[in-house]
C-alpha cells in the first residue's frame, strides 16, 4: 500500500508542477511572449495531466511511403479490413462472455483485459519495458493510419506524440473533409490500418521469441549450464567470493544444471532431500575434527533430541562446520567440527552404506543443521565450488539466472532477457490493443470502423441515413457499456 501511495504522489506532483510551471510562463508578460513562441515553434502543449507534441514535418514521409507500391498497399489493408473485422467479431464474444460468465458466477480464468498500473501490477523493474513497448505499438499503429490515408487519396495534416499521466501514446492528424468524401471501404482501409499493424507486430513479436534460440546461436550457448544475470547485493551469494554477472553455473552439488527448469528442479530436490552428507574414513574425521573435547557431552548430552541444534564449533569459525555421523560400533550419534570445504569435497552419500570401502572404515558425515537449512556446492565457473549455507529459497531469490550462456567474454549476458521480454511485451500489449481498438465504442477505431462498416453493408437495404444513423448509434453505445462494464470488472479484480 505504500509503494501504490507513493508512486500516486510522485505522479500528481510531476503533473502538477508542470501545469503550474506553464501556466506561470504563460502568465508573466516578459516572458510568455517567448515562452508562447518556443511552444508554437516546437508543437509542444501542456494540459492537465497530459504533455503532447504535434508536428507536420513527417508528412513527406508518409507521402513516400503511401505512394510506394499501390498494389501491394492496396491488397495489404484490405487484408487488414478482413482481419481486423475479424478481431471485432472476436473481441465482442470474449468481453461478452467475460460480463457472461462474471455476473452467472462462474470462474473465470484469466481476464480479457487487465489494467496495468506502476506499483500495483507492473514491477518498478519492468516500467521501462512498458513504457517503450506501447510507445512503439502506439507509433506503428498510427503510422498504419497515416499510410494507409495518402494510400487512399486523405490527406495527412500531422502526426504527434503524448504522455498521458504515465502512459505514452501517439496520434495522426487526418483532414476530416478527405475522410468523409471517400467511399466506405476505403475509410475501412484507414480505420482498420491501425488494429492490423498491430495485429502484425503481436505476430512478428511471437515467431520471433519461437526462433529467438536458433538467432541467438552464433553468439550463446544453450543446454550446458545457465548463467548468472544479476546477484542481489548483500545477499548470501554476494560479496568477492560469491557469484558474479557472467558465470556458468553447472551444479548444485551432485545435481547437474542444464536450464533454469533444472536449476529450479536441484533447488527443490535439496528441499525435499536432506540427508545428504559426504563420506570420510573415520582417521580423517578424527585428524580434521577441532571441537574441544566432550563438548558435546557437556551442552546436550550424550543422546540429544532430533529437534536440538548441535553447535561443536560455537559458531566462531568461518570455514568449519558442525557435522554428524554413526559408526558401525555404535549408534550413538557422534560430532566432529570439520572444515566445511575438505569435509564436502569428499563423494556424497545419503546412506552409512554409500561409504563403504574395503579395509576402511568410513562414516557418511552429515552438516548439523536445522530441517530447513542445507549445505549446497555451487559450481560456477572455473573457481572452487562456492559453500551456500541456508535454505534453498533464499539461493533462489538471490541470483537471476539465464539459458543463454555468452560464447565471448564481451557479448553482454542481458541481451536475450531484453530481446524475450520485449517480444512478451509486444505480444501482450498489441494484442491487448486490438482487442482494445476494435470494440464499437467512443473514441476508439472501433467507432469509425462501425460507422463505415454500417454505410458499407446498410446503404442499399436501409436507404433511410436517419435510420443507418440509430443502428450505428444503438451499436456504439452497446459497444461501450460492454467496454465499460469489462474495465470495471478488472479494476474490481486488481484492488479486491
Amino acid at each position: 500500500m505504500m509503494l501504490q501511495t507513493t508512486w500516486v504522489a510522485l505522479v500528481l506532483g510531476f503533473w502538477s508542477s508542470l501545469y503550474l510551471i506553464d501556466a506561470f510562463l504563460k502568465s508573466k508578460k516578459r516572458i510568455a511572449r517567448r515562452y508562447l513562441s518556443f511552444v508554437d515553434k516546437t508543437g509542444l502543449s501542456v494540459s492537465i495531466c497530459q504533455l503532447r507534441w504535434y508536428t507536420p514535418i513527417l508528412n513527406r514521409f508518409f507521402l513516400r511511403l503511401g505512394q510506394c507500391r499501390p498494389r501491394f498497399l492496396r491488397t495489404w489493408f484490405t487484408l487488414g479490413v478482413f482481419f481486423s473485422l475479424l478481431a471485432m467479431l472476436v473481441s465482442i464474444f470474449l468481453l461478452s462472455l467475460l460480463v457472461v460468465n462474471t455476473f452467472r458466477q462462474t470462474p473465470v480464468e484469466q481476464q480479457v483485459l487487465t489494467p496495468v498500473m506502476p506499483g500495483v501490477n507492473l514491477p518498478a523493474s519492468q516500467i521501462s519495458y512498458y513504457m517503450l513497448t506501447l510507445l512503439v505499438c502506439g507509433i506503428l499503429h498510427e503510422v498504419g493510419h497515416a499510410i494507409a490515408a495518402v494510400r487512399e487519396q486523405v490527406r495527412v495534416n500531422g502526426f504527434g506524440l503524448f504522455l498521458l499521466l504515465l502512459y505514452p501514446g501517439a496520434f495522426v492528424d487526418l483532414s476530416t473533409e478527405h475522410l468523409q468524401a471517400v467511399s466506405p471501404m476505403r475509410q475501412l482501409r484507414i480505420y482498420c490500418a491501425g488494429v492490423w499493424h498491430n495485429i502484425v507486430m503481436a505476430v512478428v513479436a511471437g515467431l520471433v521469441l519461437m526462433a529467438l534460440p536458433g538467432l541467438l546461436l552464433p553468439f550463446y550457448t544453450l543446454g550446458g549450464s545457465v548463467v548468472v544475470t544479476e546477484v542481489v547485493p548483500n545477499s548470501a551469494v554476494s560479496g568477492p567470493r560469491g557469484l558474479k554477472v557472467g558465470e556458468a553455473i553447472t551444479r548444485i552439488s551432485d545435481c547437474h544444471v542444464k536450464n533454469i527448469a533444472d536449476w529450479s528442479a536441484c533447488l527443490a530436490e535439496s528441499m525435499r532431500d536432506k540427508w545428504t552428507g559426504h563420506c570420510l574414513p573415520l582417521d580423517l574425521i578424527k585428524e580434521m575434527d577441532v571441537s574441544p573435547a566432550n563438548q558435546i557431552g557437556a551442552k546436550v548430552g550424550r543422546h540429544p533430541r532430533p529437534w536440538q541444534i548441535i553447535d561443536c564449533c560455537n559458531t566462531t569459525s568461518s570455514t568449519h562446520l558442525c557435522f554428524m555421523y554413526h559408526t558401525k560400533k555404535s549408534a550413538e550419534t557422534k560430532y566432529a567440527c570439520l572444515p566445511a570445504r575438505p569435509a564436502t569435497d569428499r563423494p556424497v552419500c545419503r546412506l552409512q552404506s554409500d561409504c563403504y570401502v574395503p579395509k576402511v572404515e568410513a562414516a557418511c558425515v552429515y552438516p548439523a543443521v536445522d530441517n530447513q537449512t542445507r549445505l549446497l556446492r555451487i559450481f560456477h565457473g572455473q573457481k572452487p565450488p562456492l559453500l551456500f549455507l541456508g535454505h534453498p529459497l533464499d539461493l533462489h531469490y538471490s541470483v537471476s539466472l539465464s539459458n543463454y550462456v555468452p560464447k565471448l567474454s564481451f557479448i553482454p549476458v542481458n541481451l536475450p532477457f531484453v530481446i524475450e521480454t520485449f517480444c512478451k511485451y509486444i505480444v501482450s500489449l498489441s494484442g491487448a490493443l486490438v482487442i482494445l481498438n476494435v470494440v464499437p465504442c467512443y473514441a476508439l477505431d472501433g467507432q469509425f470502423i462501425c460507422h463505415a462498416l454500417v454505410e458499407l453493408v446498410l446503404r442499399s437495404s436501409v436507404p433511410d441515413p436517419e435510420m443507418r444513423s440509430f443502428i450505428y448509434g444503438l451499436i456504439i453505445l452497446l459497444g461501450t457499456l460492454l467496454l465499460l462494464l469489462n474495465v470495471g470488472l478488472a479494476m474490481w479484480t486488481l484492488f479486491l
